[in-house]
């Protein structure tokens, strides 16, 4: 086995692994932060993941972090398993529109950038939960109605 057919393995088994410890904290902390909430009560910062779930600072950076990683982990698993695969759509492609070495640099292409927007639009997310704190969403048993008023 070559090293750059050594290399791809270890990346795919560690982002497999990546995934794999991402399902588990979040089945463990109950949610995920990106798309949970900072509140400022009393001067005090409470951080909430998604599902309502009160959490610690460290838990919510760690928790946002993580999520955020995953589409760097996505982006490198997808190139490992395109650059193993290289040789068989090469050889594939020959009589094609496109040649297979311009079809996997476009891939390639695609798949850095998609996930390149995507990891810096869930960086900028974060960033603006933790710098700009809002109340909490209303849930049904808090919201008020102009019915319950009268």
């Amino acid at each position: 086995m070559d090293r750059r057919t050594r290399i791809c393995i270890w990346v795919i088994i560690v982002g497999l692994l990546n995934f794999l410890a991402y399902t588990v904290l979040y089945v463990f902390i109950n949610g995920e932060a990106v798309n949970g909430w900072v509140d400022v009560q009393a001067g005090v910062r409470h951080y909430y993941l998604q599902s309502g779930t009160e959490v610690g600072h460290g838990v919510f950076l760690y928790s946002g972090i993580h999520s955020i990683s995953i589409w760097i982990t996505v982006a490198a698993v997808m190139l490992a398993m395109l650059t193993l695969a290289k040789d068989r759509i090469i050889s594939s492609m020959h009589s094609t529109v496109v040649r297979g070495r311009t079809f996997i640099t476009i891939l390639a292409t695609i798949i850095t950038l998609t996930t390149a927007v995507a990891t810096v639009y869930f960086i900028l997310i974060f960033a603006r939960k933790l710098a700009q704190p809002k109340a909490a969403p209303p849930t049904p048993a808090t919201q008020v109605t102009a019915r319950s008023w009268r």
